[in-house]
Protein backbone atom coordinates (compact mmCIF):
# COMPACT_ATOMS: atom_id res chain seq x y z
CA UNK A 1 0.00 0.00 0.00
CA UNK A 2 1.26 3.60 -0.33
CA UNK A 3 1.94 5.82 2.60
CA UNK A 4 -1.70 7.28 1.96
CA UNK A 5 -3.55 4.42 1.96
CA UNK A 6 -2.01 3.09 4.70
CA UNK A 7 -2.36 6.50 6.52
CA UNK A 8 -5.91 6.14 6.20
CA UNK A 9 -6.10 3.05 7.51
CA UNK A 10 -4.39 4.87 11.01
CA UNK A 11 -6.97 7.52 10.75
CA UNK A 12 -10.04 5.61 10.61
CA UNK A 13 -9.10 3.45 13.31
CA UNK A 14 -8.38 6.36 14.90
CA UNK A 15 -12.01 7.85 14.17
CA UNK A 16 -13.71 5.05 15.48
CA UNK A 17 -11.89 5.13 18.85
CA UNK A 18 -12.51 8.97 19.15
CA UNK A 19 -15.97 8.05 18.81
CA UNK A 20 -15.75 5.10 21.21
CA UNK A 21 -15.22 7.80 24.43
CA UNK A 22 -17.42 10.42 23.50
CA UNK A 23 -20.70 11.58 25.23
CA UNK A 24 -24.58 10.73 24.57
CA UNK A 25 -26.46 13.82 23.31
CA UNK A 26 -29.33 13.48 25.66
CA UNK A 27 -30.49 14.05 29.17
CA UNK A 28 -30.29 17.95 30.65
CA UNK A 29 -26.74 18.47 29.22
CA UNK A 30 -27.53 16.75 26.04
CA UNK A 31 -26.74 20.22 23.92
CA UNK A 32 -23.62 20.32 25.37
CA UNK A 33 -22.26 16.90 24.31
CA UNK A 34 -23.77 18.42 21.00
CA UNK A 35 -21.22 21.34 20.95
CA UNK A 36 -18.45 19.17 22.11
CA UNK A 37 -19.33 16.26 19.51
CA UNK A 38 -20.01 18.91 16.60
CA UNK A 39 -16.29 20.29 17.31
CA UNK A 40 -14.59 17.18 17.28
CA UNK A 41 -16.40 15.68 14.71
CA UNK A 42 -15.88 18.65 12.39
CA UNK A 43 -13.06 17.40 10.56
CA UNK A 44 -9.12 17.18 11.01
CA UNK A 45 -6.84 14.64 10.51
CA UNK A 46 -6.17 12.72 13.47
CA UNK A 47 -2.80 13.19 13.64
CA UNK A 48 -1.29 13.64 16.99
CA UNK A 49 -3.53 10.04 17.88
CA UNK A 50 -1.84 8.45 14.70
CA UNK A 51 1.54 9.57 15.74
CA UNK A 52 0.80 8.21 19.59
CA UNK A 53 -0.37 4.95 18.02
CA UNK A 54 2.94 4.57 15.42
CA UNK A 55 5.35 5.57 18.42
CA UNK A 56 3.49 3.07 20.68
CA UNK A 57 3.96 0.14 17.73
CA UNK A 58 7.49 1.63 17.44
CA UNK A 59 8.50 0.51 20.38
CA UNK A 60 7.02 -2.90 20.09
CA UNK A 61 3.08 -1.60 22.02
CA UNK A 62 0.83 -3.88 20.96
CA UNK A 63 -1.92 -3.66 23.37
CA UNK A 64 -5.47 -1.77 24.15
CA UNK A 65 -3.94 0.63 26.72
CA UNK A 66 -3.34 2.71 24.17
CA UNK A 67 -7.03 3.81 22.78
CA UNK A 68 -8.15 6.23 25.71
CA UNK A 69 -4.64 8.08 25.57
CA UNK A 70 -5.63 8.35 21.63
CA UNK A 71 -9.11 9.94 22.10
CA UNK A 72 -7.73 11.55 25.26
CA UNK A 73 -5.03 13.80 22.75
CA UNK A 74 -7.83 14.52 20.23
CA UNK A 75 -9.96 15.67 23.31
CA UNK A 76 -7.64 18.26 24.43
CA UNK A 77 -6.47 19.34 20.76
CA UNK A 78 -10.10 20.00 20.12
CA UNK A 79 -10.20 21.83 23.23
CA UNK A 80 -7.78 24.13 22.32
CA UNK A 81 -9.06 24.77 18.68
CA UNK A 82 -12.53 26.22 20.08
CA UNK A 83 -11.15 28.09 22.39
CA UNK A 84 -8.80 29.88 20.04
CA UNK A 85 -11.61 30.33 17.66
CA UNK A 86 -13.35 32.64 20.54
CA UNK A 87 -13.91 36.25 20.25
CA UNK A 88 -11.56 36.89 22.77
CA UNK A 89 -8.63 35.08 21.26
CA UNK A 90 -8.06 34.86 16.96
CA UNK A 91 -12.39 35.29 16.83
CA UNK A 92 -12.60 33.19 13.35
CA UNK A 93 -15.61 32.44 12.04
CA UNK A 94 -14.52 28.80 10.34
CA UNK A 95 -12.08 26.19 10.76
CA UNK A 96 -11.67 23.44 8.37
CA UNK A 97 -14.51 24.68 6.11
CA UNK A 98 -17.23 24.53 8.94
CA UNK A 99 -18.37 27.78 10.95
CA UNK A 100 -16.58 27.73 14.27
CA UNK A 101 -18.28 26.22 17.66
CA UNK A 102 -18.96 29.55 18.86
CA UNK A 103 -20.57 30.48 15.72
CA UNK A 104 -22.66 27.72 15.31
CA UNK A 105 -23.90 27.41 19.49
CA UNK A 106 -22.87 30.92 21.10
CA UNK A 107 -19.98 32.14 22.79
CA UNK A 108 -20.73 30.67 26.31
CA UNK A 109 -21.87 27.35 25.02
CA UNK A 110 -18.20 27.14 22.83
CA UNK A 111 -16.51 27.76 25.95
CA UNK A 112 -18.13 25.31 28.41
CA UNK A 113 -17.85 22.84 25.36
CA UNK A 114 -14.19 23.53 25.18
CA UNK A 115 -14.09 23.42 29.06
CA UNK A 116 -15.97 19.67 28.57
CA UNK A 117 -13.97 17.89 26.27
CA UNK A 118 -10.54 19.10 28.51
CA UNK A 119 -11.85 17.27 31.42
CA UNK A 120 -13.71 14.50 29.17
CA UNK A 121 -9.82 13.64 28.09
CA UNK A 122 -9.00 13.41 31.79
CA UNK A 123 -11.67 11.39 32.96
CA UNK A 124 -10.78 8.82 29.64
CA UNK A 125 -7.10 8.47 30.82
CA UNK A 126 -7.52 8.48 34.27
CA UNK A 127 -10.63 5.61 33.24
CA UNK A 128 -7.28 3.74 31.50
CA UNK A 129 -4.93 4.17 34.50
CA UNK A 130 -7.96 2.28 36.76
CA UNK A 131 -8.66 -0.65 34.74
CA UNK A 132 -5.21 -1.81 34.48
CA UNK A 133 -4.57 -1.34 38.46
CA UNK A 134 -4.70 -5.30 38.36
CA UNK A 135 -1.36 -5.38 36.38
CA UNK A 136 1.73 -3.16 38.30
CA UNK A 137 3.64 -2.39 35.43
CA UNK A 138 1.02 -1.24 32.87
CA UNK A 139 -0.23 0.98 35.52
CA UNK A 140 3.00 2.39 35.85
CA UNK A 141 3.54 3.10 32.44
CA UNK A 142 -0.34 4.59 32.50
CA UNK A 143 0.35 6.64 35.49
CA UNK A 144 3.49 8.17 33.84
CA UNK A 145 1.85 8.92 30.38
CA UNK A 146 -1.26 10.71 32.36
CA UNK A 147 1.55 12.76 33.97
CA UNK A 148 2.83 13.50 30.99
CA UNK A 149 -0.71 14.04 29.37
CA UNK A 150 -1.43 16.96 32.13
CA UNK A 151 1.87 18.34 32.02
CA UNK A 152 2.04 19.14 28.57
CA UNK A 153 -1.44 20.78 28.21
CA UNK A 154 -0.96 22.65 31.27
CA UNK A 155 1.01 25.85 32.65
CA UNK A 156 3.95 24.24 31.83
CA UNK A 157 2.67 22.66 28.13
CA UNK A 158 0.31 24.24 25.81
CA UNK A 159 -1.83 26.53 28.30
CA UNK A 160 0.83 27.71 28.89
CA UNK A 161 2.31 28.96 25.69
CA UNK A 162 -1.49 30.05 25.05
CA UNK A 163 -1.24 32.37 27.65
CA UNK A 164 1.67 34.42 26.03
CA UNK A 165 0.41 34.57 23.16
CA UNK A 166 -3.05 36.19 24.54
CA UNK A 167 -0.77 38.53 26.34
CA UNK A 168 1.29 39.82 23.66
CA UNK A 169 -1.81 40.15 21.48
CA UNK A 170 -0.92 43.50 19.12
CA UNK A 171 2.52 43.49 20.26
CA UNK A 172 5.82 42.62 18.77
CA UNK A 173 7.42 39.30 19.83
CA UNK A 174 11.05 38.94 20.09
CA UNK A 175 12.45 35.63 18.72
CA UNK A 176 12.93 34.19 22.28
CA UNK A 177 8.87 34.91 23.23
CA UNK A 178 7.91 33.42 19.81
CA UNK A 179 9.77 30.56 20.43
CA UNK A 180 8.30 30.25 23.99
CA UNK A 181 4.71 30.53 22.18
CA UNK A 182 5.55 27.68 19.45
CA UNK A 183 7.32 24.90 21.47
CA UNK A 184 4.81 25.18 23.86
CA UNK A 185 1.65 26.56 22.63
CA UNK A 186 1.78 23.83 19.24
CA UNK A 187 5.19 21.15 20.20
CA UNK A 188 4.07 20.30 23.40
CA UNK A 189 0.85 17.93 22.40
CA UNK A 190 3.17 16.52 19.40
CA UNK A 191 5.52 16.28 22.01
CA UNK A 192 3.26 14.50 24.00
CA UNK A 193 1.50 12.33 21.87
CA UNK A 194 5.41 10.70 21.09
CA UNK A 195 6.01 10.28 24.27
CA UNK A 196 2.80 8.84 25.42
CA UNK A 197 3.11 6.14 23.05
CA UNK A 198 7.14 4.97 24.12
CA UNK A 199 6.06 4.78 27.84
CA UNK A 200 3.15 2.78 27.07
CA UNK A 201 4.79 0.94 24.78
CA UNK A 202 7.95 0.31 27.90
CA UNK A 203 10.60 2.57 26.06
CA UNK A 204 13.16 3.83 28.37
CA UNK A 205 13.48 7.28 30.30
CA UNK A 206 16.51 8.11 27.24
CA UNK A 207 14.06 7.31 25.02
CA UNK A 208 11.24 9.01 26.01
CA UNK A 209 13.29 11.98 25.91
CA UNK A 210 14.65 11.86 22.45
CA UNK A 211 10.73 11.35 21.52
CA UNK A 212 10.46 14.42 23.13
CA UNK A 213 12.86 16.41 21.25
CA UNK A 214 11.71 15.11 17.75
CA UNK A 215 8.52 16.23 18.84
CA UNK A 216 9.81 19.65 20.02
CA UNK A 217 11.54 19.78 16.62
CA UNK A 218 8.72 18.59 14.35
CA UNK A 219 6.18 21.10 16.39
CA UNK A 220 8.11 24.19 15.52
CA UNK A 221 8.18 23.69 11.96
CA UNK A 222 4.54 22.58 11.81
CA UNK A 223 3.74 25.95 13.35
CA UNK A 224 6.36 28.09 11.40
CA UNK A 225 4.54 25.83 8.55
CA UNK A 226 1.09 27.46 9.43
CA UNK A 227 2.66 30.66 9.20
CA UNK A 228 3.76 29.66 5.72
CA UNK A 229 0.84 28.78 4.47
CA UNK A 230 -0.99 32.05 5.75
CA UNK A 231 0.77 34.03 3.77
CA UNK A 232 1.19 31.16 0.73
CA UNK A 233 -1.49 28.85 1.17
CA UNK A 234 -5.11 28.44 -1.29
CA UNK A 235 -7.68 29.59 1.23
CA UNK A 236 -10.64 26.81 -0.29
CA UNK A 237 -7.73 24.24 0.34
CA UNK A 238 -6.79 25.30 4.28
CA UNK A 239 -10.62 25.78 4.84
CA UNK A 240 -9.98 28.48 6.69
CA UNK A 241 -9.06 32.36 5.53
CA UNK A 242 -5.40 33.58 4.84
CA UNK A 243 -3.70 36.42 6.07
CA UNK A 244 -5.07 36.54 9.18
CA UNK A 245 -1.55 37.12 10.85
CA UNK A 246 -1.31 40.10 8.73
CA UNK A 247 -4.72 41.78 9.94
CA UNK A 248 -3.90 41.12 13.11
CA UNK A 249 -0.87 42.53 13.09
CA UNK A 250 0.53 39.09 15.11
CA UNK A 251 3.99 38.37 14.83
CA UNK A 252 5.01 34.82 13.69
CA UNK A 253 7.96 33.13 11.88
CA UNK A 254 7.37 34.65 8.78
CA UNK A 255 7.05 38.38 9.40
CA UNK A 256 10.22 38.09 12.18
CA UNK A 257 12.74 36.49 9.64
CA UNK A 258 10.62 36.25 6.21
CA UNK A 259 9.98 33.36 3.61
CA UNK A 260 13.19 32.54 2.78
CA UNK A 261 14.47 31.53 5.92
CA UNK A 262 11.00 30.15 7.55
CA UNK A 263 11.38 27.62 4.44
CA UNK A 264 14.96 26.94 5.51
CA UNK A 265 14.34 26.30 9.40
CA UNK A 266 11.52 24.21 8.57
CA UNK A 267 13.93 21.90 6.42
CA UNK A 268 16.71 21.81 9.11
CA UNK A 269 14.46 21.22 12.17
CA UNK A 270 12.60 18.23 9.99
CA UNK A 271 16.38 16.54 9.01
CA UNK A 272 17.56 17.04 12.67
CA UNK A 273 14.08 15.33 13.47
CA UNK A 274 14.64 12.69 11.33
CA UNK A 275 17.78 12.22 12.35
CA UNK A 276 17.23 11.55 15.87
CA UNK A 277 14.31 9.22 14.84
CA UNK A 278 16.71 6.98 12.97
CA UNK A 279 19.50 7.15 15.51
CA UNK A 280 16.66 5.50 17.81
CA UNK A 281 17.42 2.05 15.75
CA UNK A 282 13.80 1.34 15.60
CA UNK A 283 12.49 2.02 12.55
CA UNK A 284 8.82 1.82 11.41
CA UNK A 285 7.39 2.07 8.47
CA UNK A 286 5.10 5.42 8.43
CA UNK A 287 6.10 7.28 11.08
CA UNK A 288 8.67 9.23 9.14
CA UNK A 289 6.86 9.73 6.45
CA UNK A 290 3.91 10.57 8.69
CA UNK A 291 6.25 13.77 10.57
CA UNK A 292 7.86 14.99 7.02
CA UNK A 293 3.69 15.22 5.76
CA UNK A 294 3.14 17.70 8.62
CA UNK A 295 5.83 20.03 7.80
CA UNK A 296 5.59 19.94 3.72
CA UNK A 297 1.47 20.19 3.57
CA UNK A 298 -0.55 22.32 1.84
CA UNK A 299 -3.46 22.49 4.26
Amino acid sequence: MSFREELAKYTAEAEGIIASFLPAEEGEAGKLAEAMNYSINAGGKRLRPVMMKMAYEMFGGDGEIIRPFMAAMEMIHTHSLIHDDLPAMDNDEYRRGKKTTHIVYGEAAAILAGDGLLNLAYETAAQALVRVSGDPVTAQRAARALAILSGKTGFAGMIGGQSVDVAMDGKKLTSSQLDFIYRLKTGALIEASLMIGAVLAGADEDQVRTMEVIGRKIGIAFQIRDDILDVTGDERELGKPTHSDERNEKTTYVTLYGLDKANTDVNLLTQEAMQLLGGLGRPHPLLPDLLRSLVQRTK
